[in-house]
């Protein structure tokens, strides 16, 4: 439990009300290029090489069970492994807070220059934290990168102004350059209401155990659905250099469980929103069409059994970015997304109640052909009488958009694929398309948090000439690199 306080603010808090817009104050200094979603952001040592963050958010730390924990992987020419990694959770030296059961430190994670310095940083979400004397009103811990990579010391605590018992600040995260005027990316969080942005001041460097100044911005609601936020995505969907904001949920309301998603264009005087898109709660974003613009991925891994047109497997929907307004494609406004199943031609599997399809997205080129692809989880998927063991599949981008031609999938009854499929392992639970390796192609990790009866499993599927293949596959959990792994549910979040 933490004493409650607040962040510290050099700037009065702005509302962002229907319509209005944030305005931010100095030139970008952040990753080069980062203002699109094929930019990664994840290079805490600032070596070139793309780090992996990965949470356990289960784990048990110093006897607390369900403190969490998260694990770092430093990136080299010859990609990820277990040798150079790091854990780190509130028990580690620096880090705010203290290790206690059911914070759930990593539950949610995102990665961003957030005081422009040139070396990233990671956000771990804490949405179980209890600020005393509010239970479970959540907190965020940001990690500074350096050239000795992630450290705990100095690590900064971010909370919500007005705290609330189960409100769980920092259920979801993102990172980006929103406004031309930001020294480094703005950071979003979320808690079961609203969405708060900061800002840290890049101008006044930090001293030992000293926070950076923050400017908090709180968005705290749109005027379209009710969405219960899950997830963030952040592209440049519009080409206009900023990067655009997608909160990804299900609706509340008279019309509850449906997956949508809250559009924020970024814009001079700052990101506006604009409008909800169907599809959620999971959001990916990449350039799939490599056409210069950012695409949205929106999974709908389920809805509410009304007859409607996803109620069994789940489905995908992609928005093709334009100079029009927004991720809707050349036809502008209202342009509708292009959906796929399991059902649709050339890809692999039958769509089945309960699949899940879409649970979790990640988007980028795995076989280097220039055109970012799609990976997509299905935790549901049963293979063959084996309930929820789950399965991953890769589809392929190019100039026309996202196409069939190359689909593949896997699960763990795939040749070459360690282990075996068990109930309720839920593989695919998350992917992440990580690289690239020497010839620009990303492999694929994928998740299984309910593997080995709740460890949590993360299987490195690599990329070959033509892109992802089993060959050549391994495994790794969190014990693998040093952490505690019984019921850690070790990759249950990956920052994409």
């Amino acid at each position: 439990m933490r004493p409650s306080r607040s962040a510290a603010v050099v700037a009065a808090a702005f509302l962002l009300m229907a319509g209005a817009a944030i305005a931010a104050p100095s030139a970008y200094a952040g990753t080069p290029g980062g203002t699109h979603a094929n930019d990664r952001n994840s290079d805490f040592d600032g070596d070139g090489y793309e780090d992996v963050l990965t949470g356990a958010p289960s784990g048990t730390v110093g006897g607390k069970k369900g403190a969490g924990y998260v694990t770092v992987q430093y990136g080299s020419q010859a990609g990820i492994g277990t040798a150079r990694a790091a854990v780190i959770g509130q028990d580690t030296a620096g880090v705010p807070g203290a290790a206690e059961a059911g914070d759930g430190f990593g539950r949610a994670l995102a990665t961003g220059d957030l005081d422009g310095d040139g070396y990233d940083d990671a956000v771990v979400g804490v949405p179980g934290e209890d600020v005393e004397p509010v239970t479970d009103a959540g907190g965020v811990v940001v990690l500074w990168g350096s050239p000795k990579g992630l450290t705990g010391g100095a690590g900064d605590w971010l909370q919500a102004d007005a705290l609330t018992a189960g409100a769980r600040f920092g259920s979801a995260l993102a990172a980006a350059h929103f406004s031309p005027d930001i020294p480094g990316d703005q950071l979003a969080v979320t808690d079961r209401d609203d969405l708060t942005l900061y800002q840290y001041d890049a101008a006044v460097r930090r001293g030992p155990g000293m926070p950076a100044p923050l400017t908090q911005q709180r968005l705290p609601g749109t005027p379209g659905r009710p969405i219960a936020p899950r997830a963030m995505t952040t592209g440049d969907y519009d080409g206009n250099g900023l990067a655009d904001l997608v909160v990804s949920g299900v609706t509340g309301g008279d019309e509850p469980g449906y997956g949508w998603s809250a559009l924020f264009l970024a814009e001079v005087q700052g990101l506006r929103y604009d409008r909800d898109l169907p599809g959620g709660p999971s959001a990916a974003s990449g350039d799939i069409n490599g056409d210069g613009y950012d695409d949205l991925v929106t999974g709908e891994p389920s809805s509410p059994d009304d007859g409607g047109e996803f109620v069994n497997g789940g489905a995908v929907g992609v928005y093709y970015g334009s100079a029009g307004d927004g991720p809707v494609g050349a036809g502008g406004p209202g342009t509708p997304p292009v959906w796929w199943t399991q059902d649709t031609t050339g890809v692999p599997g039958t769509d089945e109640r309960g699949d899940n399809w879409g649970a979790d997205l990640s988007v980028a080129d795995t076989d280097g052909d220039g055109y970012p692809d799609v990976a997509i989880g299905a935790p549901g998927e049963d293979i063959g009488t084996v309930a929820d063991a789950g399965a991953v599949w890769v589809l392929r981008g190019s100039a026309g958009g996202l196409t069939a031609t190359g689909a593949a999938s896997w699960d763990q009854d795939s040749a070459h694929v360690p282990g075996i499929p068990e109930k309720g392992d839920r593989w695919g639970g998350q992917v992440r398309l990580t690289g690239p390796d020497r010839d620009g192609r990303f492999g694929l990790l994928a998740a299984a948090p309910g593997e080995d009866t709740g460890n949590g499993v993360v299987w490195m599927l690599p990329a070959g000439a033509g892109g992802v293949t089993a060959s050549g596959s391994w495994t790794y959990d969190g014990g693998s690199l040093g952490g505690p792994a019984a019921g850690a549910a070790f990759g249950a979040a990956i920052d994409e």
